[in-house]
């Protein structure tokens, strides 16, 4: 299955290792400025944080009009047990439990 992009363009299916085909919920949610967009999408993915399929690790925002640049909300590091730091990107201090 091929479906076009906003460019015209074609784009390839993402599927996933069972067979099924991936999809990305884009929810476009605005704000005034860029610390605002990034407390907003930490307490969407908070709020959303009960849904299994929600990877918080790979949140981010942009501007409306530069979509290809994009701002991770939380850190990306790895603790032990494989479990993300919760803390926001770029944050002081070490990695660790307390959040932001």
């Amino acid at each position: 299955m091929r479906s076009v992009d906003r460019a015209g363009g074609s784009t390839a299916r993402n599927v996933l290792g069972d067979g099924r085909e991936r999809f990305v919920v884009h929810l476009p949610v605005t704000a005034v400025d860029l610390p605002a967009a990034l407390r907003r999408a930490r307490v969407i993915t908070r709020a959303l944080g009960f849904l299994a399929d929600v990877d918080r690790a790979e949140t981010t925002v942009s501007e409306e009009d530069a979509q290809c640049v994009r701002h991770r909300v939380f850190c990306d590091n790895l603790l032990d047990g494989r479990r993300r730091c919760p803390r926001p990107a770029a944050h002081d201090g070490p990695c660790g439990r307390s959040g932001g």
